[in-house]
């Protein structure tokens, strides 16, 4: 480095105000399927259970259904969460979950979607 010269950090960091922990924009290009709809409308209540988004879907196989939705742009979190289950044994629980991101880009097709019906 030459003499006077900041290192290439430093004038990163006094230059650049930009927020780089802002997540980017995510694009939820929306569903008519009515499984869907609802774990989509029970996620943006509360975080789920496995078992719960079985019940909600109304399939044998509601996990089956959380690929679907971030192929159409949400990330869906599963999060696994360490508890003991009725046999006595560990296991770890799978929980569902929107974050920020997936509830904006839901709302954003919302918005859009019901514009689209008043036309």
């Amino acid at each position: 480095m030459k003499k006077g010269q900041l290192p290439l950090i430093a004038e990163l960091a006094l230059g650049d105000t930009e927020d780089f922990t802002a997540q980017p924009g995510r694009k939820f290009t929306g569903t008519d399927n009515p499984r869907h709809l609802r774990v989509i409308h029970s996620l943006m209540i509360r975080p789920r259970k496995r078992e719960e988004i079985n019940s909600i879907a109304g399939a044998a196989n509601g996990p089956d259904l959380m690929p679907d939705l971030r192929r159409r742009g949400l990330r869906a979190n599963c999060q696994k969460t360490p508890g003991i289950d009725r046999d006595g044994y560990p296991v770890k629980f799978g929980i569902y979950e929107l974050d920020d991101g997936d509830k904006r880009a839901i709302h954003a097709w919302q918005r859009k979607r019901d514009a689209k019906a008043k036309q």
